[in-house]
């Protein structure tokens, strides 16, 4: 039996298990990627050499490269990983991705993007054959590092109009819209709105200056859809008090005790995602105010806890499951064309919402 190779300046090769086995390198190649055409005896003496010698296996990124397709999409994101988990609407959206690669066999690395340090590397050496950019609004250090890559890549969220990237939205001018009129209907003439990003991260009070300045045209569009409806009822938007949270517990929870504060306190919250409509409602309740009899409540984005808190949610549903599916078969299906997909949301009335109560 051959002893391991003293001093072993290089990695150990199939090639050298070849030599030391007696054997061609394509055989030696089989026993790793083919065992069942390689006569028994054979196997278990190029096997038994490379165990002698240290030798694991072929390198799986080699052989994946030299094929010129690794089987995996990259999702790559400007939030902390641990955000794809606690997330409703990124769990939803990842269950669209997810499904998509099962039908195809295709694994999925997770790419974070929140350490801006380590960004490049995580995208030069991800082994994937593309990536979805999740969250892409304001990411554009993302865009410029996946192009490097000149692999293909989509974006969630029209983030950017820049017509040479592939990208999958919804249309957050009609969502605003269709929330803000529900509300009106009812009677509602006091609102408030609990806001995503606009820009640089921060929370607090927005002012008319930064809604027009803001970087995050997602976040920019709802806000238009909000206000262009309430004008045609004769609120007074310029009342409206807008607070810029991060889309989580405590900056949310800041955001009510600032906006319920004040003196005449909002009817009617607009809330740019389900997630900080289930926080706020949960918020109010511990606080004596009913839902919706005292304050109505509309989210966005139709994740399935919407429908199962108490009350039920009342939402602007995106199709977030499809755009999760047509997004991986955008970079499964490559075949080098640019696509831009604006896709359309509906009004899910639940008992969240309520006519305003009687002053």
């Amino acid at each position: 039996m051959p002893s391991p190779i003293e001093g072993q300046a290089r990695p150990i090769r199939l090639a050298d298990i070849a030599k030391a086995a007696g054997v061609s390198h394509g055989t030696a190649s089989n026993v790793f990627s083919r065992p069942e055409v390689v006569r028994q005896e054979v196997r278990e003496r190029v096997k038994a050499v490379a165990e002698a010698m240290g030798y694991a296996g072929p390198d799986p990124k080699g052989r994946l490269l030299r094929a010129g397709k690794v089987n995996a999409i990259g999702v790559g994101t400007t939030e902390p990983l641990s955000y794809f988990f606690e997330d409703p609407f990124a769990r939803v959206m990842m269950a669209g991705i997810s499904e998509a690669c099962d039908a195809t066999g295709a694994g999925i690395a997770l790419v974070s993007a929140a350490n801006q340090e380590k960004l490049a590397w995580n995208i030069q050496s991800a082994l994937v054959d593309g990536f979805i950019l999740f969250c892409i609004e304001g990411g554009s250090r993302l865009v410029d590092l996946t192009r490097e890559r000149k692999l293909p890549f989509v974006a969630l969220e029209l983030g950017f109009h820049d017509e040479t990237i592939s990208a999958i939205g919804v249309d957050n001018i009609a969502g605003g819209r269709l929330a803000a009129r529900h509300l009106a209907e009812l009677g509602h003439r006091r609102f408030a709105v609990l806001s995503l990003t606009l820009g640089e991260v921060r929370t607090g009070f927005v002012t008319p200056e930064m809604v027009r300045s803001a970087v995050y045209t997602g976040t920019r569009d709802r806000l238009a859809g909000y206000f262009e409806e309430l004008s045609r009822f004769g609120v007074d938007t310029t009342k409206i008090p807008i607070f810029e949270t991060e889309n989580e517990e405590n900056s949310t929870r800041a955001g009510l005790e600032a906006i319920f504060a004040g003196g005449e306190r909002p009817t009617a919250i607009l809330a740019m995602s389900d997630r900080m409509a289930l926080i706020a409602i949960e918020w109010l309740t511990a606080r004596g105010l009913k839902v919706p009899q005292d304050v109505s409540i509309v989210g966005f984005d139709g994740v399935p806890d919407g429908a199962l808190c108490d009350p039920p949610l009342t939402t602007i549903a995106q199709p977030i499951t499809e755009i999760g599916r047509r997004a991986a078969h955008m970079i499964l299906d490559f075949d080098g064309t640019v696509r831009r997909e604006t896709m359309g949301v509906e009004l899910v009335v639940r008992a969240s919402t309520g006519p305003a109560p009687k002053t």
